[in-house]
């Protein structure tokens, strides 16, 4: 398993999270932000592999930031979807 994370490229599969979050979160999904948090590991975990230890405390400000957006988002999306289900019962 070990070999297996060091002959992934980390930099591709940063590049592929980067554009299927910048796509979700223009449709404004959600799930956007959980794959822009997992891209700021993976970018984190470059950083480290690499020296380059400006990117660590950069991307966790910007997990924290996901975060707070994706709590923000689910819960403005909750109550509408609720009233939806409601309408359709009547």
């Amino acid at each position: 398993m070990l070999n297996m994370l060091q002959v992934i490229r980390l930099d591709y599969v940063s590049c592929v999270l980067t554009v299927l979050a910048t796509v979700l979160i223009g449709k404004k999904l959600w799930q956007g932000w959980v794959v822009a948090g997992l891209n700021s590991a993976v970018v984190c975990v470059i950083g480290v592999r690499t020296a380059q230890f400006g990117f660590v405390p950069a991307n966790l400000l910007c997990i924290a930031l996901y975060t707070s957006n994706l709590v923000n988002w689910r819960v403005r999306t909750r109550p509408s979807q609720e009233t939806n289900h409601l309408e359709s019962e009547s």
